[in-house]
């Protein structure tokens, strides 16, 4: 059951909402998004469908999540479905009287659209929704950034726990399984996405899978880590150098560690996005190393792991204050490896805070 708190943030977003639903003229919006109705309403499951009007909201589950929705759901009428969510919100939008409802977009299917629509008068003037939901979800409220912090904190926690298993010998495998399996003993819901453990060349692929492969001296090892705590997701990168590193290889760390700083640095509210993206990709153009930096700098973290506002330098968005986002500048070269180093990281007027705190510092283990 949500407490006294959290049902009063869900209820200002679900009046955030109702507000922009007025201001673009539409009186209904059908959410079929899992993660936007968790935002609206507090209902965890992975299957439900809200319906939001000026005068009345409701929550749609199957016989499954009942109990767990009336449990959980914070400002909406729970109501038990038989008939098929799609179906039963098309009802739902009769029922209410409406002429001009939105739709998510995003997340429907073309046919998954025209069944909501064959349920739903005829006459209706249908919508996109496009990123109304995510647009509210890019700031997060006080409760939203403590959910971060905590799960942020947690991840941290967990490297510093793992960090002295990181020996030759140990397979990525292994390695990964470890993370996630100290992620949960630490209390969380769970890992926020497949942990990545790539060592040697294969950190050259930013987005790696573990495998097999046992780690070597002198090399370096990519772990990509984050953990979900009450719903929210954190997301921090470490690398780790397997014995004493060349001058090459420190060059290379210290490279992106700067980058990183200077993309850190760089954010605060008003900023535009790419502003960061370039700050620290500038850095790395000074070593000469930029053409190795092969995606963006970051993305919005929160109830997923890749939300709003996008860090990319063909991004021209302000950042609003209240933003969470990722640092991840990171150089990939073929045959030696990868460094990238991340952390969430809190957006305010007067700057940025990490909430990822784990050391950077040593970064190799003899």
């Amino acid at each position: 059951m949500a407490g006294e708190a959290e049902a009063r943030y869900i209820k200002a977003r679900q009046e955030a909402l109702l507000e922009r639903l007025n201001a673009r003229k539409l009186d209904a919006l059908v959410v079929t998004r899992p993660a936007n109705v968790f935002y609206l309403t507090g209902f965890r499951g992975s299957a439900g469908i809200a319906l939001f009007t000026a005068r009345a909201s409701s929550l749609l589950v199957d016989p499954r999540y009942t109990l767990q929705a009336q449990d959980q759901a914070v400002g909406v009428e729970v109501s038990e479905v038989t008939d098929g969510l799609l179906h039963a919100a098309g009802h739902s939008v009769r029922k209410a009287r409406v002429k001009r409802p939105a739709f998510e977009d995003a997340s429907l299917t073309v046919s998954e659209f025209q069944a909501l629509k064959r349920a739903a008068p005829a006459a209706l003037d249908w919508q996109p929704a496009g990123e109304a939901v995510e647009e509210l979800r890019a700031v997060k409220d006080p409760l939203e950034v403590e959910n971060i912090r905590q799960a942020g904190e947690l991840t941290a926690q967990v490297f510093a726990d793992v960090e002295r298993t990181i020996r030759p010998g140990v397979s990525e495998n292994d390695l990964a399984a470890e993370i996630e399996y100290r992620m949960r003993t630490r209390g969380a819901d769970g890992a926020a996405f497949e942990t990545i453990v790539a060592s040697g060349p294969r950190g050259a692929l930013p987005h790696a899978r573990p495998t097999g492969r046992v780690l070597r001296a002198k090399e370096l090892v990519i772990i990509d880590l984050g953990a979900i705590l009450g719903g929210y997701a954190s997301d921090m990168t470490r690398t780790v150098h397997l014995g004493k590193p060349s001058r090459r290889t420190v060059a290379l760390y210290r490279a992106v560690l700067e980058a990183q700083m200077k993309g850190i640095e760089s954010l605060k509210a008003g900023v535009q996005a790419r502003s960061v993206d370039g700050a620290a990709r500038h850095a790395l153009t000074k070593r000469h190393l930029a053409k190795f930096f092969t995606h963006s700098t970051g993305h919005g973290v929160g109830i997923e792991i890749h939300e709003r506002p996008r860090l990319a330098k063909s991004e021209k968005k302000k950042i609003p204050p209240g933003s969470v986002v990722t640092v991840e500048p990171g150089i990939y070269l073929e045959g030696l490896g990868g460094v990238r180093i991340e952390d969430t990281v809190l957006v305010s007027q007067n700057g940025a805070e990490i909430l990822t705190p784990a050391p950077k510092s040593p970064w190799w283990v003899e």
